[in-house]
């Protein structure tokens, strides 16, 4: 007598198997996912950033696209939206990959005054745009990468120099990264202690502006 459900029945079986592991007692259980490998960042202000399984963690932010990553980090409200307003969003989605040198809420407040701000905000987005592209860089470059090649050109195109100052580098004789090597789909992210650019300082020393 024929069985024509053997050969389904062996089929389903033998998928059923590989699917899954047996335990040392026995039990079988499902193959669990790898887990993501940490991402470790450098500098003296990581400390103070999401760690762990904190949201905004920088394992977390290594699997967000770049302008996502950004909304999670506590310090960079200012640039982040800079960043949208200004429309260089865009730049983010280069396929070779890009670097950003992000300024902290504090670097802001010490380089422009409300009035100088708001202008750019609300009016001048093509000085502002200027001002986002220097700090961008094309390619995605660890805090070693850039240091190792002693220069880097920003999108608007000024050559930085690069140097190494003990767990930071320093760019162009003016910021000091204070938590490098943050991963993003496609981008490294790098904060700074400074605004770089052209534009002029107008800060009163206050340290207060809207974000």
């Amino acid at each position: 007598m024929s069985h024509p459900r053997t050969a389904p029945a062996l089929a389903a079986a033998v998928l059923l198997l590989t699917a899954t592991a047996c335990t040392t007692d026995g039990t079988a259980t499902r193959d669990a996912p790898t887990p993501a490998a940490a991402v470790a960042v450098t500098g003296p202000l990581c400390a103070a950033l999401p760690t762990g399984s904190e949201p905004g963690n920088p394992t977390f932010l290594a699997g967000q696209p770049a302008d996502a990553a950004l909304t999670w980090m506590p310090t960079l409200t200012t640039f982040e939206a800079a960043l949208r307003t200004s429309g260089a969003l865009t730049d983010l989605d280069t396929t070779g990959g890009i670097t950003i040198l992000a300024p902290t809420d504090d670097a802001f407040a010490a380089m422009f005054s409300d009035d100088t701000w708001d202008t750019l905000m609300t009016r001048d987005h093509q000085k502002l745009r200027t001002l986002v592209n220097a700090h961008l860089i094309a390619g995605a470059h660890t805090a070693d990468d850039l240091a190792t090649a002693g220069t880097t050109r920003t999108l608007d195109g000024t050559t930085l120099t690069v140097t190494r100052t003990g767990p930071s580098i320093r760019l162009g004789d003016k910021a000091d990264t204070v938590c490098a090597d943050y991963q993003a789909t496609g981008a490294r992210i790098h904060i700074i202690d400074a605004v770089l650019g052209p534009l002029p300082a107008t800060a009163d020393g206050t340290g207060h502006r809207a974000h």
